[in-house]
């Protein structure tokens, strides 16, 4: 298919009518509409239920049983004024998505074969029993032991889309153990608050619950519907396996922040207004920095319900931009040679008495607890630095990170000039030595006498993989097709375990008749020299600091499937069993997945490269090849054999190159495939994993290399593909 048919194909779709609901009135007309949250359980539910609810959410109480046949009687009754007809238990399995299985609310009125009504019961609202069996376990459950359980989550409120209630749940086997994201991240959250509430009760006796906060910035592409379905590679494997760099691409950084193509801003703009529907406070969006990359960030919220929303989000974009004549792409690196797509999780702890435990405050007693929780933050990623790569880490992520526009694949912390400082001068001094934070402003270090710290404490490092911005951490190497939970349960057990710690050293000092700020303080000061290796300011991109990261003991490793060792290491069991957010076979069976999802991106693609290459270049190839010889037999026809030596130089050249190159695909497609059924036959799923990593990927590159040559020299109205000039440009 030629150019000029994408082309048209493009210009046809632009054409199509674009259906959609058009905004009407401000967000605050219709924010949360279709959310059965405290609004809606006010005016359908008793006040005795609404404040069980509350306790359960707020507090952590367990829920009675028979409040749910209360609050399902009234969600149905809400859900069906709202058009709903049936029900879903909407979970979040170890896959890329979440998943739903629609129940209607119709049930017989009496006898079978009689009338029927519309029912919902209190069971159906809090569990349901899919084929757990179906799902990936990594061996907890085998294909004869089919049963599991949902079960509601009530902190995370039920929802609508389209005619079907949406009722967020956690998923379990029939043995206990976690099948999905959420559990392990509530666990996590538990854990962490707890924890962060002894230590806050040193400053504060009053807080009562610490909260865990993430602001999620969702990056992605948009290209044509017309132009994806033209591209196999993009429509199974969500990346393009070759293409050569369009000669502009992002090279004259003028789409950052740039103008909003008009197309672009109407699919933003349905976005924004069906996530307000849905209680989503989207508040930014703009022009990434490659081309056709785009992002959206809403206000930052509790983190289990962002976790949930931003899973959501994702589903409405893809349902948008379809219609929109758009195709969604979330994958990590879907183009070469340009940027590729993150999803940066901002995160931070708050307290229920209105504290930002990372926010500088205005009293000694505020600074110092700030400065005790970025100290144990960084404590939690410097002992954690493996196991927190390992659950940002996939076949999509890996093609990003490292790649001189995303965090290497090495964790490491940006503080800023004046928190640096502050904890060098903690480090080095003396209670009664002074620290000067700028001109304007002195820190006494006498702890207890710390004075107010700047907000405006940092720059902003875009090479760090976990950067301090001021009042939050950035966890910037999660990636844009990833669920938020694995990273947050990470990060959030590490820090409760570190919490934990903390808090107990305090406690022994403090018997061993220590005073409280002093004790404090000297487990800082211990702190701020062991974690001294993880704190880099620098170019996170260059060379030099690989080499210095490997000096400084943190994790390098670049591989996949070895980096995902991490969760299996002493150190991380530990962490994981001793808060109690997943067990040892937990963890083992969640390897298994990751390993098992790694060798099967790896073996689609390949597969993929593999009949793009003989099936539609190869072909192309071939009959332009022939197209130039006969161009050269016929030149002999015409001219004398010297004259036609002369004009047949450069196609005799142009046929030797396609030649190398032709052989060079059918060459390396065949070592490909062979390292394929070696790999295959590997029955340890980390062995098999690491086999693909080693000996199938490397073809990759080989077999792209001689693809995008020919790119350069097959005529233009027979390359078989869109290129990428065609893809990245929205106009």
């Amino acid at each position: 298919m030629s150019t000029l048919r994408f082309s048209a194909i493009v210009e046809a779709s632009k054409r199509l009518p674009v259906m959609g609901e058009t905004p009407k009135g401000q967000p605050s007309d219709y924010y949360g509409k279709y959310v059965f949250n405290r609004r809606q359980m006010a005016k359908y539910l008793s006040k005795d239920t609404i404040k069980v609810i509350v306790d359960a959410i707020d507090e952590g109480v367990t829920l009675p049983r028979e409040i749910a046949e209360h609050v399902a009687a009234g969600m149905k009754m809400w859900a069906m004024e709202m058009g709903a007809t049936h029900y879903t238990h909407w979970f979040q399995p170890l896959t890329d998505g979440t998943a739903e299985k629609h129940d209607s609310f119709i049930d017989y009125a009496g006898a079978p074969g009689g009338d029927i009504i519309e029912k919902f019961s209190g069971k159906l609202l809090a569990q349901q029993e899919p084929d757990a069996s179906s799902f990936p376990s990594g061996g907890i459950r085998n294909t004869f032991e089919a049963r599991g359980y949902t079960a509601w989550d009530p902190s995370s409120p039920a929802f609508i889309v389209d005619d079907t209630l949406c009722i967020p749940t956690v998923f379990i086997s029939y043995t206990g153990e976690a099948l999905d994201y959420k559990t392990p991240l509530l666990k996590a959250l538990s854990a962490v608050d707890k924890a962060a509430v002894e230590v806050c009760r040193l400053f504060d006796p009053k807080v009562k619950k610490v909260y865990s906060y993430l602001g999620w910035e969702q990056e992605y592409f948009l290209v044509d519907q017309a132009l994806y379905d033209a591209r196999p590679d993009l429509h199974l494997t969500g990346r393009t396996l070759m293409g050569h760099e369009s000669a502009k691409n992002q090279q004259l950084e003028d789409h950052y922040f740039g103008s909003i193509p008009p197309r672009v801003a109407a699919f933003m703009r349905e976005v924004e207004f069906e996530a307000y529907k849905y209680g989503i406070p989207l508040k930014t969006r703009h022009n990434e920095v490659a081309p056709n990359q785009f992002e959206l960030a809403p206000v930052f919220g509790e983190t289990n319900l962002s976790v949930d929303q931003n899973l959501l989000v994702m589903s409405l974009m893809d349902r948008i931009a379809a219609k929109h004549h758009f195709r969604l792409l979330l994958h990590e690196k879907p183009f070469a040679g340009i940027n590729g797509s993150g999803k940066h999780n901002n995160w931070s702890l708050g307290t229920d008495t209105g504290v930002g435990l990372f926010t500088p405050g205005k009293t000694p007693r505020e600074n110092l607890q700030f400065i005790v929780f970025v100290v144990n933050t960084l404590m939690a990623v410097y002992k954690n630095n493996g196991l927190l790569k390992a659950s940002i880490m996939s076949a999509q992520n890996a093609h990003r990170l490292g790649a001189n526009e995303a965090p290497p694949a090495i964790i490491s912390v940006f503080l800023g000039t004046q928190i640096s400082a502050v904890l060098d001068k903690i480090e080095e001094s003396s209670e009664d030595d002074e620290i000067s934070v700028d001109e304007f402003q002195k820190m006494k270090l006498g702890v207890a006498h710390i004075p107010e710290v700047l907000i405006d404490n940092t720059d902003r490092n875009r090479t760090s993989p976990f950067a301090f911005t001021g009042n939050r951490f950035e966890f910037r190497a999660v990636g844009s097709s990833a669920n938020c939970a694995s990273a947050m349960t990470a990060l959030n057990a590490a820090v409760a375990m570190q919490l934990i710690e903390f808090k107990k050293e305090i406690d022994e000092k403090m018997k061993s008749g220590m005073k409280k700020e002093e004790a404090i303080y000297d487990t800082l000061r211990h702190y701020i020299k062991a974690c001294k290796y993880i704190r880099f300011d620098g170019n996170g991109y260059s060379d030099e600091w690989k080499a210095e990261a490997k000096r400084r003991g943190l994790d390098c490793e670049t591989s996949v499937p070895l980096i995902y060792d991490n969760y299996l290491s002493k150190q991380s069991v530990e962490l994981f069993e001793t808060i109690g957010v997943l067990s040892e076979r937990e963890l083992h069976a969640r390897n298994e997945v990751k390993w098992e999802t790694y060798t099967k991106k790896i073996q689609i693609e390949a597969r993929v490269l593999g009949d793009l290459s003989i099936n539609h270049i190869i072909p192309v190839a071939t009959k332009y090849q022939t197209m130039l010889l006969d161009n050269v037999y016929k030149l002999r026809g015409v001219f004398s054999e010297k004259e036609a030596e002369e004009l047949n130089k450069d196609d005799i050249a142009l046929i030797v190159d396609i030649a190398k190159h032709i052989s060079g695909i059918k060459t390396n497609v065949d070592a490909m495939v062979e390292a394929r059924k070696v790999a295959n036959k590997i029955e340890n799923v980390r062995e098999k994993a690491i086999a693909y990593h080693d000996t199938v990927l490397p073809y990759f590159d080989v077999i792209r290399y001689h693809i995008d040559k020919l790119e350069l020299i097959v005529d233009n109205q027979m390359w078989p593909l869109p290129k990428y000039r065609e893809l990245l440009f929205i106009s």
